[in-house]
């Protein structure tokens, strides 16, 4: 058993002033106060930029103990013809300042384009090549593939074989692939709807709710409510915490 963690990709965002974070909040803190009201965030400014390490070490330092980041990994990684050559871009990704949220740092999620398709031998060779830690640190890693020809037992136990998890994906164009190839799990739930307050019903909520506790049942589980209705992304994630915290 592990521990859910829940929240939203990033944590800035205009429309969530005064939504999710009250009138006059200085944007300074905008990270300070998600965090405390949030179990997770997922990092996805890293799949466009590179940041110092004394960025790494502010966002540390802004949020509180058992608070975990996930980490987008860079495009100039995944959004490639060839995975194989990507060695010398990982190596700089990783080196760039990741062992400086030490207990913060959670999984590295690798997005995939659309159009990328499965071959299990780059597959393997990429996955071959990232690192197993940084700054005496473990790393994870989840795929997010969005190509129907993932959907393939070779590809469930590659991704096994490499203890990496498979990115669920709630969203009607991507495989919705739920397989416990890793000893964490990592879901994206991307259906949250505006014309809902919490961004998904009672009842759908009470489902996730399900699935999070068994995803963590293989250990850690982190789940993001990203696209969609964004605006409602907050109230999305905390309700979903109040449905999964232990109780007391």
């Amino acid at each position: 058993m592990g521990g859910i963690h829940i929240g939203i990709g990033g944590w800035t965002y205009e429309p969530w002033r005064g939504l999710f974070y009250p009138e006059g909040l200085p944007r300074a803190r905008e990270l300070e106060f998600a965090s405390r009201r949030l179990t997770s965030i997922e990092i996805n400014g890293t799949y466009y930029s590179t940041f110092k390490p004394a960025v790494w070490a502010k966002w540390r330092d802004e949020t509180p103990p058992g608070f975990v980041f996930a980490v987008k990994g860079s495009r100039y990684c995944t959004n490639r013809k060839d995975l194989t050559g990507a060695g010398e871009a990982v190596a700089r990704f990783v080196a760039q300042g990741l062992a400086e949220l030490r207990d913060r740092l959670g999984p590295i999620s690798w997005q995939f384009a659309p159009t990328k398709k499965f071959d299990p031998d780059e597959f393997a060779a990429f996955l071959a090549l990232l690192p197993r830690q940084v700054g005496g640190s473990p790393l994870r890693y989840a795929l997010e593939v969005r190509h129907p020809s993932f959907a393939s037992p070779r590809f469930h136990e590659l991704a096994r074989r490499h203890n990496a998890a498979i990115v669920f994906a709630d969203h009607d164009e991507f495989p919705r692939i739920d397989e416990p190839t890793a000893n964490f799990a990592y879901a994206r739930l991307m259906r949250s709807r505006a014309d809902v307050e919490t961004g998904y019903t009672d009842a759908e909520l009470d489902r996730w709710a399900e699935a999070a506790r068994g995803w963590e049942r293989r250990g850690d589980a982190f789940v993001y409510f990203i696209s969609g209705a964004k605006e409602r992304a907050p109230a999305a994630a905390t309700a979903l915490i109040a449905r999964t915290r232990p109780a007391r």
